[in-house]
């Protein structure tokens, strides 16, 4: 496994174990290398880093804060039908991991 499918694993558990924060920094680390780079596969990462703050800004009690960076992720959530990267199938399970995690909080 390589360093980068380490990541969005860690990403995933994190997320799994609402450890928000965690999971935000296990992607910053992936994103802040290529943060530059014009290309979708790293807005993906900067939706899916968007989630998990949104998140973590939820557990704080600040939903209005929250609301604000959900809608940057969803800006950036349909970029994985057009990308083309060998990681795809681990950013769907991502994203289907943020999205049943988003349905959770709302009661």
């Amino acid at each position: 496994m390589t360093e980068y499918e380490k990541q969005l694993e860690s990403f995933i558990q994190n997320l799994r174990s609402a450890d928000f924060y965690e999971a935000h920094e296990d992607l910053e680390v992936l994103w802040y290398k290529r943060r530059f780079e014009v290309c979708d596969e790293v807005k993906l990462l900067k939706g899916f880093i968007n989630a998990s703050v949104s998140f973590e800004l939820y557990k704080k009690g600040k939903t209005e804060a929250s609301q604000k960076v959900w809608n940057n992720y969803l800006k950036y959530r349909d970029l994985i039908e057009c990308i083309n990267s060998s990681h795809v199938e681990k950013y769907r399970l991502i994203r289907d991991e943020i999205e049943r995690i988003k349905k959770s909080f709302i009661k």
